[in-house]
């Protein structure tokens, strides 16, 4: 079936590419595998793919740049690029609405760089797989362990160790816990990228001015 969002694809550098260890079940899987390719060509990096009921049917795929951010420009060159990728494939078998958004605040935590980029925030964790006879857990961040994730739990009971090291790939889920700190640091972080990108656009320009002036130097002898 022909998604209702449909367009045509842009050429784009590819991602370096890190694997996620936490992945989605089932049909889900299957779009995600088709589309992480294509997704890496643009230069982006795949967070998780979720097919709803909203709408009839809705394929929702979050994606990011490589340094985390996302905005609504990137959200429609990557609706471009995949609508005619799930045409060709047709993973589904009924009409469905593709919907392209970023990872959001309290976003999904997928990589082993997601459990060190975020260290020091609030994190729900679910694993599939009991640690110390428990599959939830509550805490803040602390970096990784080779391919564990460090934790530092909120009250923990007397007698229980504060820190957990959990398997992130025997984690069902993986998710930030929006506080203000994490409104907090996102803001510092737009901030910053901000003024990077202003910067940048004045270092083109003056390059640019100085380019223009080099050309119409009189040659020797004028």
């Amino acid at each position: 079936m022909t998604p209702l969002d449909t367009e045509t694809a842009p050429a784009a550098a590819p991602a370096e590419h890190e694997p996620r260890l936490i992945v989605e079940p089932g049909l889900a899987a299957r779009v995600a595998a088709i589309v992480e390719p294509a997704i890496e060509d643009l230069g982006y990096r795949l967070v998780r793919v979720k097919i709803s009921a909203a709408d009839g049917c809705t394929v929702q795929i979050m994606a990011e740049r490589p340094d985390g951010g996302m905005d609504v420009d990137d959200c429609e060159t990557i609706s471009r690029a995949l609508s005619p990728v799930l045409d060709v494939a047709d993973p589904i078998d009924r009409a469905y609405r593709l919907e392209i958004s970023s990872p959001g605040l309290d976003r999904p935590l997928v990589r082993k760089s997601d459990f060190d980029r975020y260290a020091g925030h609030l994190a729900r964790i679910e694993m599939d797989v009991p640690v110390n006879g428990r599959k939830r857990f509550r805490g803040f961040l602390a970096g990784t362990e080779d391919e564990t994730a460090r934790l530092q739990r909120e009250d923990v009971p007397e007698g229980e160790e504060p820190e957990v090291l959990l398997p992130i790939a025997e984690m069902s889920e993986a998710k930030l816990v929006l506080t203000d700190k994490l409104v907090a640091d996102a803001l510092r972080r737009e901030k910053a990228a901000k003024r990077e990108a202003k910067a940048a656009r004045k270092e083109e320009r003056n390059r640019r001015l100085k380019s223009g002036k080099a050309g119409h130097a009189p040659e020797e002898g004028d």
